[in-house]
C-alpha cells in the first residue's frame, strides 16, 4: 500500500509540475494569489489519505464474544480493504490446560516453550484442539480471534486481508461460549486501505487545480 501512495505523490507531483505551479514556489516575485494556488495544491496532495497500522489490546475475558464486550477499532466502508495481524506467538487461554492458543484458536497441540504467555515448563501440552463453536449463526475455532462489521462475523485469526462486507466499525472479539475462567490477551494491528473514492477526490481537486492553471495562461 506504501507503493501505491507513492505513486500518488509521483502523480501529483507531475501534475504540479505540468501546471506551472511548481516554478513559482522558489521564485521571490509569488504574488499572494499564487501563493494561494500553490498551498491548495499542496493541500490536496496532503489530503491523499495514508496507511496506519492502529494496535489494539484484546482480551479473552474482558472482550470475549459471551460474557465479555468487543474491541471497537476502526470505521470501514462496504468493499474496503483493511487487515489484521497478530504474532504467532501471543498466546490467551479458556481456561485450564490444555487451553491456550494464539489467535488461530485452538486448533491442535501446543507444548510450552518455557518463554511463552503459559508460565508453564517446556514441553508441557497448553493447548489442544476444541473443535469449532458455533453462536448466531457464525462457526470458528474456540480461542479464535473473530471480528465483527455490522451483522457481519469475520473469522481474523493471527493473519487476515479481505474486504468489509458492510459497512460499520470493525470489532475484536476472542470467540468463546464463555468467558468466566478466560485469560490473558493478545495484541492485533489493524490496517485499512485507503478508501478509493477519498483518493480519488483528491486527484480530482489536484487535476482541478491544473485546469485552472491552465485555463488562467490564456
Amino acid at each position: 500500500m506504501e507503493v501505491a501512495r507513492a505513486r500518488l505523490y509521483v502523480m501529483a507531483l507531475v501534475l504540479l509540475i505540468e501546471s506551472g505551479l511548481y516554478s513559482k514556489v522558489i521564485n521571490p516575485k509569488n504574488s499572494m494569489k499564487k501563493l494561494l494556488q500553490i498551498s491548495a495544491l499542496i493541500g490536496a496532495i496532503v489530503a491523499i489519505p495514508a496507511v496506519h497500522a492502529i494496535s489494539y489490546d484484546v482480551y479473552a475475558k474482558d472482550n470475549s464474544s459471551n460474557g465479555g464486550t468487543p474491541v471497537n477499532t476502526i470505521s470501514l466502508s462496504a468493499g474496503q480493504a483493511f487487515t489484521t495481524n497478530a504474532s504467532l506467538d501471543d498466546l490467551w487461554s479458556a481456561g485450564a490446560n490444555p487451553r491456550w492458543s494464539n489467535a488461530d484458536g485452538l486448533l491442535g497441540n501446543l507444548f510450552a516453550t518455557g518463554t511463552d504467555d503459559s508460565g508453564a515448563s517446556v514441553g508441557t501440552l497448553i493447548g489442544q484442539a476444541f473443535g469449532p463453536y458455533n453462536d448466531d449463526g457464525f462457526s470458528a475455532p474456540y480461542g479464535a480471534l473473530v471480528g465483527k462489521i455490522g451483522s457481519s462475523y469475520i473469522l481474523l485469526g493471527t493473519s487476515f486481508a479481505g474486504v468489509a462486507p458492510e459497512a460499520g466499525v470493525l470489532q475484536l472479539m476472542y470467540w468463546d461460549s464463555n468467558a468466566y475462567d478466560n485469560t490473558e490477551y493478545i495484541t492485533v494491528e489493524v490496517n485499512a486501505v485507503p478508501d478509493a473514492g477519498g483518493i480519488a477526490l483528491s486527484l480530482m481537486g489536484i487535476a482541478a487545480l491544473v485546469g485552472f492553471r491552465r485555463f488562467s495562461r490564456r
